[in-house]
């Protein structure tokens, strides 16, 4: 955090706590529940490497972990009116309209099977299939810094038609069975009726072709979605013709269209993959009954591994004359959703959930999006360095 002393830092520290906690209180109707949500705050930005209720409890002079668990569950209070609140924080700060929706998802282990949404599916996470939920996240991604401003739990097909699981885990009335593009759908929609400033939504393969595609397409936001290696292309109206797989395609491809370039910064420094980009088609927005003129550009990247030679493949669409330094750009913005998870699982307890019910799932996420985003924020001001000091010399009387 260059540009600040410590003390500063402590005290930027102070303030932003300061400042979220007066932000979430209008959620709760009593002052000793507002404290005990703060109390709950305290715990997840602690120490402590386990987030649990009874380390919370600790940390905060209490008895047992009753009160915290209440924030969790018998307390009432909305988790989406907090989303909301976590997203317009964020943007106070990490606003940019060049910004980067990132959609993805990370698994939460669990044992048994009376965890909301629990089931054998597979995930990432483990990189495998295994007892678990998912959860479906959205993180907003620019250069001011990068943070969780939606989630959703996936609730799977067998838990959506059993009713007495539902009952059991309070699972809304309204909440029906929702396939995981689904849900990242309701969260471009979420983001695009607030007027989250982006122009861009980067995704993996599992979310990479159908409505997705039309709604950012009539939104006027471009995006890189990951599609499968069967995922079949066709051009027109482009001097070079291909049709096929996205396989055969880029095994079509001749040397000389592969370049060598970075998708930004690791941990290990410039993440230099080999890219290819075809042009499909030009489009005109009125052709898909967007509300805005303009030209864009259907295409297809393609990027392939220096070491091992693994293809990955990417539906894009683009303002015409994008240039693919842009595109592996964009779609290298996916490594912060994945360093987010790996932050808030370590340091924060995001799959420290201790619950059973749907919203104690959105509470507990929600408290947890809240503290990653006071990070964020402390973050880019402490790294903003501050103006220059200027020497005021005396004037020199003759």
């Amino acid at each position: 955090m260059s540009g600040f002393a410590v003390e500063d830092t402590l005290e930027l520290w102070a303030s932003s706590l300061r400042d979220v906690k007066s932000r979430i209180r209008v959620l709760f109707t009593q002052d000793r529940v507002a404290a005990s949500a703060g109390q709950f705050l305290d715990g997840l930005l602690g120490d402590e490497r386990r987030k649990t209720g009874w380390m919370r409890a600790e940390a905060a002079g209490d008895k047992g972990p009753w009160r915290q668990q209440a924030i969790l569950g018998r307390v009432p209070w909305e988790a989406d009116a907090l989303r909301d609140i976590v997203r317009d924080y964020a943007l106070e700060t990490l606003a940019d309209p060049d910004a980067v929706l990132v959609i993805d998802e990370t698994g939460f282990l669990k044992q048994g099977h009376a965890s909301c949404g629990v089931a054998r599916q597979y995930t990432g996470s483990a990189g495998k299939i295994t007892n678990c939920q998912i959860g479906v996240f959205a993180s907003y991604v620019s250069r001011h810094g990068h943070a969780f401003i939606d989630r959703a739990l996936y609730l799977p097909k067998v838990w959506a038609d059993d009713l007495e699981r539902r009952h059991k885990a309070h699972v809304p009335k309204d909440i029906d069975f929702a396939t995981k593009p689904a849900l990242a759908c309701a969260m471009i929609e979420r983001a695009l009726a607030a007027d989250v400033p982006f122009s861009w939504v980067a995704a993996d393969s599992v979310y990479g072709v159908g409505d997705i595609e039309l709604a950012l397409r009539r939104a006027g936001k471009g995006y890189v979605l990951g599609v499968s290696a069967k995922h079949t292309f066709n051009s027109w109206g482009k001097p070079c013709a291909v049709a096929g797989t996205a396989k055969d395609i880029a095994a079509d491809l001749p040397p000389g269209a592969w370049q060598r370039l970075s998708a930004g910064m690791g941990t290990k420094g410039e993440r230099l993959h080999d890219w290819a980009y075809i042009e499909l088609a030009d489009l005109d927005a009125e052709d898909f009954s967007a509300a805005f003129s303009g030209i864009w550009t259907r295409g297809l990247l393609i990027r392939r591994n220096i070491a091992d030679g693994d293809i990955a493949f990417f539906s894009t669409w683009s303002p015409q004359g994008t240039p693919i330094e842009t595109l592996v750009r964009i779609e290298g913005h996916r490594w912060a959703i994945e360093d987010s998870f790996e932050t808030a699982k370590n340091e924060l307890g995001l799959d420290h959930n201790e619950t059973r019910s749907w919203h104690g799932w959105h509470r507990h996420v929600s408290l947890v999006m809240l503290a990653f985003a006071m990070m964020a924020v402390i973050r880019h001001h402490a790294n903003v360095a501050p103006p220059p000091k200027t020497m005021h010399r005396p004037h020199r009387h003759t």
